[in-house]
């Protein structure tokens, strides 16, 4: 079924969809870049603490960081650790991804933000354990010294609020630190 449109009609038609968004391209916010960007990649190893069990807990992590001033610093942090199945109740991923504003200097840098992990992991509650998955929303802090060029030392912590409908854990903090070597490169 087409409908024949009168020249009229589809002038009107055509009016309802503003010129701006036709010629306008797309704004994307990116922070200036004061001095230098830096990537950085590392392995990290530590705890989860998701209930009433911790939990072993190594993984990658990776970030990039702009500075804003000489000492300011925007980040862009993601680490994705994996709870080994050596432990009671098996495997499991926990992916913490976070943005920061931060302080750095010439051999480290600090910086802290809000931060959304998505995660599958064995967990126990006062009374239960089993599995659980979701997404949590927290914050994130992070440290890095740099001891000798590139190469340096990370730690970080993840504080999360896991909540949702599981008899597991309907509603309780998620606490995961670790530390381990990092590398970065800078590019200016």
């Amino acid at each position: 079924m087409f409908r024949k449109m009168g020249t009229e009609t589809m002038r009107t038609a055509g009016r309802r969809i503003p010129w701006a968004v036709l010629v306008v391209p797309p704004l994307v916010v990116v922070p200036t870049q004061g001095e230098a960007s830096e990537l950085t990649a590392g392995v990290s190893l530590g705890w989860l603490q998701a209930g009433t069990a911790s939990r072993l807990a190594v993984g990658p992590h990776a970030g990039i960081s702009w500075r804003i001033t000489r000492e300011v610093l925007f980040k862009v942090h993601d680490q994705c650790s994996v709870v080994p199945p050596i432990q009671i109740g098996g495997a499991g991923v926990y992916n913490h991804t976070s943005v920061a504003i931060g302080y750095a200097w010439a051999d480290g840098d600090f910086s802290a933000g809000p931060s959304a992990a998505i995660y599958f992991m064995p967990a126990c509650g006062n009374d239960l354990c089993g599995r659980v998955a979701g997404m949590a929303v927290g914050g994130h802090a992070q440290t890095s010294a740099y001891v000798a060029g590139p190469l340096g030392v990370s730690v970080s912590a993840n504080v999360d609020w896991v909540g949702g409908s599981s008899l597991v854990l309907p509603g309780h903090l998620s606490v995961l630190v670790v530390a381990g070597p990092v590398l970065r490169w800078s590019v200016k």
